[in-house]
């Protein structure tokens, strides 16, 4: 089953004709090499894939981009002219190129699934193989990983700035995106993401067809501009869409021109037992515009109507309007999304944790004179626990370490040691899931439809003050105590 699913997606335009072997960053190719001379080919390793600071000030991440991050590893492949680019570079010799056109991905992957609420230092994938071809792949994952969960993160801001993160509730979100983005990618992966982070839609085309996400969208100015007048330009829309009839009133005079226009057509399309199912403001004061807007039309009739917002919003913006009483029923967000414009990166890392010497995992760790990029050593896992159904703390362990059965756990700040609080009467869940053994699929990858709702379920498990847009309360993450300890003694004993 699941490689009826991959087969699938691998049908697809999007996927089908990708080569992404050469994705990657020359030094991994170069560790490589020094890997092969140094006949460290097959050393048995893990990596931990995991960020550390959440972006735009916020108390979490939603996890995203799963499933290219899947689709690259089970297809990838160095082509005739990929071996014959590097050749070419004078950096490798024909062994290790011989070795680059056999390489497939043959090693284990285990993730958290799509949509899962994370927090810093938590392993999102954890990578256990060969160490030659665990060293390419870093770049690409990351690459995949870190864009598409910060910009579903970002949507699931602006969700949560409208008040709301029902995601079935006819669409408050809308991915306007496309143009600002960067690049081609970036708008439909990202168109993606967003719909994962709770847009109910997009403007962008291409990632409806890919994706089957819902498509939106009526007229620009110039549609308006191109005609007579404005009237005419409305009636030509209508005559156009007469079941689909959202006009955009903001290109002379929202107040004058805009919406009187808007009531007129709708009253013509009364007659044609029809209604008008919406006005857009694209500019102005949004919050003086949309209550003017909502008296006007409701003074004649069309209190069904929807007023559409757009017009460079952000999730502050969004939060400001709604605070000022604005009547806006939907949100057109662009820039802001697909570009994470205020946080444009999420700093995901992937990091060596553990070697295999004898059957055996040795714990590996990185020690820096900055505290946050100390690493956590060892093959790990890790767990939720859950109080009255909501997200109560989460704990890193070794991966040989029993998960809690219902005693009572006492958990410590990995830093300020002193700070501790022992949870009782709880559900634990363990996060991390097989996804490729030995290089087979093992995990049926879900449709996007899937993921967006368990990702709302998500986040109604999260508690509201962790999901504060400001100043949000910081969610536990913890060692387990045999983890911290292993910790501590390899700090000490890279200092000696």
């Amino acid at each position: 089953m699941p490689q009826k699913r991959l087969e699938t997606l691998l049908e697809s335009p999007l996927y089908r004709d990708r080569q992404d072997a050469l994705l990657t960053d020359l030094y991994q190719l170069t560790m490589m090499y020094g890997y092969y001379k140094a006949g460290r080919l097959d050393q048995e390793v893990v990596f931990d894939l995991f960020y550390r600071v959440n972006p735009c000030g916020n108390g979490f991440v939603v996890f995203a981009g799963l499933e290219q991050a899947v689709l690259y590893l089970m297809t990838l492949r160095f082509t005739e002219e990929e071996i014959a680019y590097l050749r070419q570079t004078n950096l490798f010799d024909e062994g290790f190129l011989g070795e680059l056109a056999q390489f497939r991905f043959t090693g284990t992957v285990h993730a958290v699934s799509e949509g899962t609420v994370v927090f810093p230092y938590e392993p999102l994938l954890r990578i256990e193989g060969r160490l030659f071809e665990l060293q390419l792949i870093e770049s690409a994952l990351l690459c995949f990983v870190n864009h598409q969960s910060l910009i579903a993160t970002k949507a699931t801001r602006m969700k949560l700035a409208a008040q709301t993160i029902l995601f079935d509730d006819g669409g408050a979100i809308s991915d306007f995106g496309l143009r600002r983005a960067q690049n081609r990618d970036a708008s439909i992966f990202g168109a993606r993401a967003a719909f994962i982070g709770g847009c109910s839609s997009t403007s962008n085309v291409a990632a409806g067809f890919y994706f089957g996400i819902p498509v939106a969208g009526t007229q620009a100015h110039s549609w308006i501009q191109s005609f007579p007048s404005e009237l005419e330009a409305f009636r030509a829309y209508r005559d156009a869409y007469p079941d689909q009839t959202v006009l955009l009133v903001d290109t002379y005079n929202v107040l004058r021109s805009g919406v009187p226009n808007a009531i007129t057509v709708g009253l013509e399309l009364r007659k044609e037992g029809r209604d008008l199912l919406g006005i857009r403001i694209d500019s102005g004061d949004l919050a003086y515009l949309s209550k003017e807007a909502r008296k006007r039309l409701d003074e004649a009739g069309f209190t069904e109507t929807k007023i559409i917002a757009s017009d460079d919003l952000d999730e502050d913006t969004i939060r400001d309007l709604i605070l000022q009483g604005a009547a806006i029923d939907a949100w057109g967000v662009g820039t802001a999304l697909i570009t994470a414009k205020d946080c444009p990166a999420l700093g995901g890392v992937y990091k060596l944790s553990a070697e295999k010497v004898d059957a055996r995992y040795i714990p590996k760790i990185k020690v820096s004179e900055n505290p946050q990029k100390v690493t956590n050593p060892g093959k790990k896992k890790w767990v939720r626990f859950y109080v009255n159904e909501r997200a109560n703390a989460d704990l890193i362990m070794l991966d040989e370490e029993p998960v809690p059965a219902g005693e009572a756990v006492t958990l410590f700040d990995p830093i300020h040691t002193y700070k501790q609080k022992t949870i009782t009467h709880y559900r634990v869940r363990e996060m991390l899931q097989p996804i490729i053994v030995n290089g087979q699929m093992v995990y049926e990858l879900p449709e996007l439809i899937e993921i967006r709702a368990y990702a709302e379920k998500e986040l109604r498990s999260i508690p509201s003050e962790t999901l504060r847009l400001k100043n949000p309360h910081v969610h536990h993450v913890d060692l387990s105590r045999e983890l911290w300890q292993l910790k501590q003694k390899l700090v000490q004993s890279a200092r000696m």
